[in-house]
């Protein structure tokens, strides 16, 4: 009993008729009868009745009748979704909170009409999480603030973006040209959580510069610290993209480093991922999207 005798059998059903299924399916009468009977002989039941010319399902064989067209039915779904995955699946993405926050919502505002029926799943999380995200491929491509160690991540930049010093309008520091991290290491330092990309290469930085910070204030919401800054409660080194629109506001002041803390954005996933149509478009969305912001 193979799906072809299940096809046969749903399409004899409907017409009730030899010759009229055998017509549809572009066969012979023979193979079909042929059909109905070995799945009579299969299951030792008595499928139709045939009376004259004409045949009439029993009542095991309208039961048969709904399982065969369930079991048809969800082969043919199968086989729509899998022959048609990049445009009916799901596309897992990941990316840090900086980009989550600023850059992804443009990203795919502009992918979905390309895949209009393409389920899009997003979290937004530290970028740490994020490679492990892709290791364990509980998603597929990720948008990270830095360059991952894993020899297993696969590592695309896609854009530009920097570190910026910030302290409220009339900070002593604001009156420099140009500031140093041990300048202003000397005020209470605002920071964010262990553990998200700026704050680790903000510590790398310290360490470099052999200098021992400890912050006052640690947060994984930079819209506190920028609060906290405005404040006069600190300064604080966060992405040029979170604090933008405050500096543009006149609420914090940016402050010239004199070592800009220039970095990339990143696109990663697993070196040994099969990257589907609908996957590579959207890394070259993220590419355009960059060399548009460049």
């Amino acid at each position: 009993m193979t799906l072809r005798h299940m096809k046969i059998y749903v399409c004899v059903f409907r017409h009730s008729s030899i010759t009229r299924a055998s017509e549809e399916l572009h066969l012979a009468q023979p193979s079909v009868s042929l059909s109905v009977k070995e799945l009579e002989e299969y299951y030792g039941v008595r499928l139709f009745e045939r009376i004259g010319r004409r045949i009439y399902p029993t009542e095991c064989g309208k039961q048969f009748y709904e399982y065969a067209l369930h079991i048809v039915s969800l082969f043919d779904e199968m086989e729509q979704k899998i022959r048609n995955w990049d445009t009916l699946g799901t596309l897992r993405i990941g990316a840090s909170i900086t980009i989550g926050t600023h850059i992804l919502p443009s990203l795919i505002r502009r992918y979905q009409p390309l895949y209009p029926d393409l389920r899009v799943e997003v979290s937004v999380r530290q970028s740490a999480y994020i490679e492990q995200s892709i290791l364990d491929s509980s998603i597929d491509i990720g948008l990270i603030e830095n360059t991952p160690e894993d020899p297993d991540l696969k590592c695309i930049p896609f854009m530009e973006d920097s570190l910026c010093a910030i302290a409220s309008p009339g900070h002593p520091l604001t009156s420099l040209e140009k500031v140093s991290l041990a300048q202003m290491a000397e005020y209470p330092f605002l920071m964010r959580e262990k553990g998200s990309a700026g704050r680790e290469i903000l510590d790398a930085c310290f360490s470099l510069a052999h200098l021992s910070v400890r912050p006052l204030w640690e947060s994984a919401s930079t819209q506190a610290i920028v609060r906290a800054v405005s404040e006069r409660l600190g300064v604080a080194v966060l992405p040029y993209l979170l604090v933008k629109k405050e500096i543009e506001q006149g609420t914090v002041q940016q402050l010239r480093l004199e070592h800009p803390l220039d970095r990339n954005l990143n696109i990663i996933f697993h070196k040994n991922k099969f990257l589907t149509e609908n996957m590579n478009a959207f890394i070259r969305l993220c590419r355009d999207y960059g060399r548009e912001k460049t």
